[in-house]
């Protein structure tokens, strides 16, 4: 079986990653693994590494659904069985999904298209997950919320919407003793910075640090004098977010440190993670590695962050975009230990339970497997 996945984005994060290690075990696996993406993409340099065969198009380019870009599209989906395309926001009115179907229908493939999201956003229409009705296509959602949205506010049959949940790898996020003292010599902090707080993501709006920013401005002038953020990743907004530290006299309460595709040693260097979105959300594998890793997180409350932050079990939900909701559940987390513990440890249960990456894959595959007959 061939496996396409069309990941129409020049960004790495979360999703780009889990795009990189399911090829790598369905390569492992014996299938083939077609990537259908930006040129100079992180996420096709690195899967190419692995041994998928990629293609590439313009990306700015492809907006005009011209007829190369369709040309490229349609000769590389016609390699794959199935097409698994991951839900982005429209540009300048181009969607990937729907261009995809335009490619299968046009040409007349019998690629099964499977547009994947774990995000809601209410402006995005039906047509993202179900461009026409007349090409072979499913859905697969990555929290029960997106399935059950689908459903009731798209119309989307329950047969052709699937859940599978991504998972994350339990394995690997898994507390270890000796990585914990090289975490400490590679992200070095302030002595008496405690509680050390991540936040792990793309620098972009959506991602709400700027919230994060102003509770814990409230956070260290009360409680917690000594506490201490540490922001990961790239992004748009990395300038101005370093500008709003200054301004809001915190250069000794935040560190920035970029990108990382072993964020294991961030997580053995934090005591908990915050994830204070505003919008855009599905299950955010940041979540998943944390509670793996027996972290326990604060986390804004949408789409399927419920389903695995449990209020007082496994941390703490809050309204997005409430600084002062944030505040008090970061403060009323850490001003107990032996909660902090029992929360990471019911994290980690629920991980090993529910969550294991590797289980994961092997059930997208038996799902691609039943729609295909391959």
């Amino acid at each position: 079986m061939n496996i396409g996945f069309i990941e129409d984005t020049p960004l790495r994060g979360g999703t780009q990653i889990w795009v990189t290690e399911a090829t790598q075990y369905f390569l492992n696996r014996g299938e083939k693994v077609t990537i259908l993406a930006p040129e100079g993409s992180w996420v096709g340099k690195i899967c190419g590494q692995a041994g998928a065969d990629v293609h590439t198009y313009d990306y700015d380019k492809v907006v005009s659904k011209d007829a190369e870009s369709k040309k490229i599209w349609t000769e590389t989906l016609k390699l794959c069985d199935v097409a698994v395309c991951t839900v982005h926001p429209p540009r300048q009115g181009f969607h990937c999904s729907v261009f995809a179907g335009t490619c299968i229908r046009d040409a007349g493939l019998k690629t099964i298209l499977i547009p994947k999201s774990g995000t809601i956003v209410p402006d995005y229409l039906r047509e993202f997950y179900v461009p026409f009705e007349d090409i072979p296509l499913k859905v697969i959602a990555i929290t029960n919320f997106t399935r059950e949205y689908m459903l009731e506010t798209y119309k989307i049959p329950a047969d052709t919407a699937e859940l599978i949940y991504q998972g994350t790898e339990v394995g690997l996020f898994t507390p270890d003793p000796q990585r914990k003292k090289e975490a400490f010599k590679r992200y070095v902090l302030p002595e008496n910075a405690s509680p050390v707080i991540g936040c792990i993501g793309t620098f972009e709006e959506r991602k709400g640090q700027t919230v994060l920013l102003e509770a814990l401005r409230d956070i260290v002038k009360g409680p917690l004098p000594n506490a201490h953020l540490v922001l990961v990743g790239e992004g748009p907004d990395e300038e101005m977010l370093k500008g709003k530290v200054k301004e809001f006299g915190l250069s000794d309460h935040v560190t920035f440190f970029e990108f990382t595709r072993e964020p294991v040693y961030i997580f053995e260097r934090i005591d908990i993670v915050a994830l204070p979105s505003l919008f855009k959300e599905g299950l955010p594998n940041v979540l998943l590695e944390a509670l793996s890793m027996s972290i326990p997180v604060v986390s804004s409350r949408m789409a399927g962050v419920p389903e695995v932050v449990i209020n007082g079990e496994t941390g703490y939900m809050v309204g997005p975009g409430n600084k002062d909701e944030l505040a008090e559940a970061i403060v009323k987390l850490c001003s107990d230990v032996d909660i902090m513990k029992k929360m990471g440890a019911n994290g980690r249960r629920m991980m090993e339970e529910k969550m294991d990456k590797q289980v994961q894959f092997e059930a997208f595959l038996q799902y691609f497997h039943k729609i295909t007959g391959k």
